[in-house]
């Protein structure tokens, strides 16, 4: 590296976390430094695309901050670029000084019951992909004939996961959900949604505007039952925060509540775990064996459930699992497989034995696990880019042999033919907004990637015919 050559740094992934390292990284003072994104899809914003819940529109107005970063001279992005697919750890080691791997916690954590294979049970990150039209998950098959679903999950993903499935057609016409989901939604037979968590509700991970935007749905009646509810909270949690303490009067304002006789409900429950789903006797869920739990004290003070012996069934056609997101390893980047994450020390990326692999980092879930929300991804990602910036003046960073930014485009152009540049993206933007706009909703998200392939092109696609709610 000389005085007047650009640092290079490659960030793998464009979701917030990747997004706001790049955004440090440009910002830093005195520093010449180019940043490269590279994400495995034609569209950035990971889960504030495919993740956020399509009626939470505000939530997802934070990508104006993306679009600053994006804008910046030097800042490129290459769309539909695989790591292990199209480019490995090797090739970005060979023309970049540092690489940060952004790529979330895409799977997820298994119950680990009986019962847990059979149809009719998924995890509620496809169920999350499928509304959202991720494109890995636009073709899966929901059966919705059923009266009752179970969610098991006690964050805000389950409260997500229970108002896609209650929201009014008329709620849902409003918003960006995935054509092929309003569909599916709009036919849906399922009245009744139950949530079930293994702790009580002062331990529930539920945010407060969650939890009280369940109480202003348009055709929903949200039970608590009051005796259950009260018997949750016997036991004193000496670590609430005032979150849980607002969660808990909440609640309390809904079991007070008569049910309304709406069409729809969804019924909170709490110290309850899953043992295993019940086979209908064809290879599908009818139903939810619940463990009843009681929270006791650790040797540390903290609560924890444990099972009382007593056992209940609950009938149910679908069972989504929302008890966390688990990270995948990156092919040849050391990988924790107790936590799930990317080996690092502070973001700095590690081998087995402890030794840092230079030039290497990680941000966001990948690095820390699936906690917080999105603007938590900020401050992880400040912690990532001071360490790198430190690696900068220690003189710490890898020597590529190949660090111009020529070379990394006649790579990637070699590789994958049908590279998405930023600009290519705003045209599959500008192209869903259109979609959107007769039918009044933000826009009608593609989901298959030769279209937006198509489009990102600037290509003329085949066809785009729409009805009045922007269905084809």
């Amino acid at each position: 590296m000389t005085d007047d050559a650009p640092i290079r740094i490659a960030v793998i992934g464009s979701g917030p976390a990747g997004f706001y390292a790049a955004g440090h990284l440009l910002s830093a003072k005195d520093r010449d430094i180019e940043v490269d994104m590279i994400e495995r899809l034609p569209t950035p914003w990971g889960l504030v695309r495919s993740g956020v819940a399509p009626d939470h529109p505000k939530i997802k107005s934070v990508t104006r901050v993306y679009e600053k970063t994006a804008a910046h001279a030097r800042f490129r992005y290459y769309g539909n670029v695989e790591l292990g697919r199209d480019v490995d750890r090797e090739d970005l080691l060979a023309h970049y000084h540092a690489v940060i791997y952004a790529t979330g916690a895409p799977g997820d954590r298994p119950l680990g019951i009986p019962g847990e294979d059979l149809r009719g049970s998924w995890p509620a990150t496809d169920f999350v992909g499928w509304y959202n039209g991720h494109p890995d998950n636009r073709d899966l098959d929901f059966d919705l004939s059923c009266e009752r679903a179970v969610v098991i999950g006690n964050g805000n993903v389950a409260l997500d996961v229970a108002r896609m499935l209650t929201l009014s057609h008329r709620e849902l016409r409003l918003t960006d959900t995935a054509n092929h989901a309003l569909e599916g939604l709009e036919g849906s037979a399922v009245s009744e949604v139950v949530v079930v968590g293994r702790r009580g509700p002062a331990q529930a991970a539920f945010t407060n505007p969650e939890l009280l935007e369940l109480g202003e749905m348009e055709d929903v009646d949200v039970i608590v039952d009051a005796q259950e509810l009260e018997r949750a909270l016997q036991v004193p949690d000496e670590s609430m925060d005032p979150t849980a303490e607002r969660n808990v009067k909440v609640l309390r304002q809904y079991a007070a509540r008569a049910p309304r006789g709406r069409s729809r409900r969804i019924v909170l429950r709490f110290l309850l775990s899953p043992a295993e789903l019940v086979d209908d006797g064809q290879g599908a869920v009818s139903g939810v064996v619940l463990q009843r739990n009681e929270l006791v004290a650790d040797e540390r003070g903290m609560l924890r459930a444990q099972t009382t012996g007593q056992t209940e069934t609950l009938s149910a056609g679908l069972v989504l699992r929302a008890i966390g997101y688990r990270g995948r390893p990156l092919p040849g980047v050391p990988f924790d497989e107790s936590r799930a994450v990317i080996a690092n020390e502070g973001g700095r990326v590690v081998d087995p034995d402890g030794t840092r692999c230079r030039g290497e980092y990680a941000v966001g879930w990948i690095k820390r696990g699936p906690t917080g929300v999105i603007g938590t991804n900020k401050k992880d990602a400040q912690e990532t880019v001071d360490a790198v910036l430190a690696d900068i003046d220690a003189g710490m960073l890898h020597e590529p042999e190949s660090p111009d930014a020529d070379s990394v485009q006649e790579m990637l152009e070699q590789r994958q033919g049908d590279l998405v540049s930023y600009e290519g993206w705003s045209e599959i933007d500008r192209h869903e907004r259109a979609l959107g706009e007769p039918a009044g909703r933000p826009r009608v998200k593609l989901t298959d990637i030769e279209q937006m392939l198509r489009i990102a092109a600037a290509e003329q696609p085949a066809d785009e015919p729409l009805d009045t709610l922007g269905l084809r």
